[in-house]
């Protein structure tokens, strides 16, 4: 009995700490974020902007339109990622399973571009929502592949390779498309779909984060048939779990989070897979209702600080995010491929 007080205790700490060396890490990149640049804004500036809405203009319109949606974004736009990788491993049964490897953002990014192009070319606009629903489908087009696959191939690491193939055909028809679009839509397209977090609007940032509010209270609320599930079918079922719907809403939402990002950010490598994994190592623990909160902080500060690297390593030229992303993400990938040869 003592042992198992002693037990709970010491998890309790480690969850602590983990959650307190987040919450420091992301208040630290996020004050790095906002004052680094080619104009120098002091703490007690950004402060004053962010609390009065006054200051100097020049610092005013750099912070508040410029930086702060900036960072936001990269915040909500990580944090969906690693959760949306979490959902696709919890549903594989795999830790290599991630939206980028498994094509569905690949998915997302040709829907998106083919929408983007006719919308810009006919209304000369297009709407976050309009964007958010055809990345959406793109994502559930890929995934649907994935899903047809995995009925006739149960190694998952072949499973792995036809995700991977999947997008590659997707990518193939992207840069088909946008080799034919005109000029001015193909400037559009540039950033977007190498990756980037630039050019964020408030609006950018109201959208993402009711989407990705709402699906985050979901999977949250998802956290006991998730960790029923984690132990098996057979287990989940006698705990009262509808797998069949379970696993559809599971699809649904790591679909949506994974959509929501690459329609504001384009496709975002290695982040789905990497910052799962880490969380769960430092937290050594995969239950849910600790796993998910962690992941989304977890994403958000990676994600940012890949970002702040992007912006700065070789300013003015800025780097695409997925390029940061990868030297970070790529490694870690290698060493839990290696760790699971081992085991």
């Amino acid at each position: 009995m003592n042992t198992q007080i002693l037990e709970n205790r010491k998890r309790r700490l480690r969850y602590t700490f983990v959650f307190t060396v987040l919450a420091v890490a992301f208040f630290l990149i996020a004050v790095i974020n906002i004052n680094t640049g080619n104009v120098h804004i002091t703490v007690p500036n950004i402060l004053k902007i962010i609390f009065t809405g006054e200051g100097e203009p020049t610092e005013v319109n750099i912070l508040m339109k410029i930086r702060l949606p900036r960072i936001i974004m990269a915040a909500i736009l990580g944090g969906a990622l690693s959760l949306a990788g979490f959902l696709l491993q919890t549903f594989f049964e795999n830790p290599i399973a991630g939206p980028f490897v498994l094509g569905i953002s690949s998915g997302a990014k040709m829907l998106v571009a083919l929408v983007m192009i006719f919308f810009m070319s006919t209304f000369g606009s297009v709407s976050s929502y309009i964007l958010i629903v055809a990345a959406f489908a793109g994502a559930l087009l890929s995934i649907g592949f994935v899903l047809l696959f995995a009925r006739r191939i149960r190694n998952m690491a072949t499973l792995l390779v036809a995700g991977i193939m999947i997008g590659y055909i997707c990518n193939a028809v992207t840069d088909f498309v946008v080799t034919f679009a005109a000029d001015s839509d193909i400037v559009n397209l540039h950033n977007w779909s190498k990756g980037s977090f630039s050019g964020m609007t408030w609006n950018n940032v109201a959208v993402a984060g009711i989407v990705v509010g709402i699906t985050f209270v979901i999977c949250f609320l998802m956290a006991k048939p998730i960790g029923a599930y984690q132990l098996g079918e057979r287990y989940a079922q006698s705990m009262g779990v509808n797998i069949k719907r379970f696993r559809v809403l599971l699809i649904l939402i790591s679909s949506l989070l994974a959509a929501t990002v690459t329609a504001f950010a384009g496709p975002i490598s290695f982040v789905g897979i990497a910052v799962p994994f880490l969380i769960k190592r430092f937290l050594n623990s995969s239950k849910p209702l600790v796993v998910i909160p962690a992941v989304f902080v977890g994403g958000a500060v990676f994600c940012m600080l890949c970002d702040l690297i992007a912006r700065v390593a070789f300013s003015p030229t800025e780097l695409n995010i997925s390029t940061v992303t990868s030297i970070f993400g790529a490694p870690v990938v290698i060493f839990m491929m290696l760790r699971k040869k081992r085991g």
